[in-house]
């Protein structure tokens, strides 16, 4: 049977994962529409970088959702310890925010072909998700709770 602290992690990770799809997702979106549209701000030449910049941050924000609502089925199916579950959800969910964050505020203002510093966030949430990974890595060889379903009864027999 899951804790309670479990269940609030698995509903945390599944909302943080449904959020981030439907904000990166809509991301995407626009940037299709800047294309469409030929907005120069985006398409020009000289702002190949923001271009990068942006479409990274998307496709890491849509990456990560999924990574997220996987975290939460893992928690749910397998458990963990909950020390590890929480660091493990600690790290994923900066991971969620500096990645795709970083590449995002990198390509807002653009210097010289250069992105600007936010760009210096990814690697912290680079690093952030492989210790989520590891973490998950690591407690897969070892069953830390009970399966959450019961059972199928057998029928009795006569």
């Amino acid at each position: 049977m899951m804790r309670d602290e479990d269940d609030l992690l698995v509903r945390r990770h599944f909302l943080a994962g449904w959020w981030l799809l439907l904000v990166f997702v809509a991301m995407g979106t626009t940037l299709e529409a800047f294309h469409g549209l030929k907005a120069g701000f985006y398409l020009d030449l000289g702002n190949a970088t923001r271009r990068l910049m942006w479409t990274l941050a998307h496709a890491h924000g849509v990456l990560l959702g999924l990574v997220n609502i996987a975290f939460a089925v893992t928690l749910q199916s397998r458990g963990m310890r909950a020390d590890k579950a929480r660091i493990t959800s600690a790290s994923l969910l900066g991971a969620s925010v500096l990645l795709p964050g970083g590449f995002l505020l990198g390509g807002i203002v653009v210097y010289g072909g250069d992105p600007s510093l936010g760009v210096l966030l990814t690697p912290v949430g680079a690093v952030l998700l492989l210790v989520a990974a590891l973490f998950v890595v690591r407690s897969m060889g070892k069953r830390t709770s009970e399966p959450t379903e019961k059972p199928a009864r057998q029928p009795k027999r006569r």
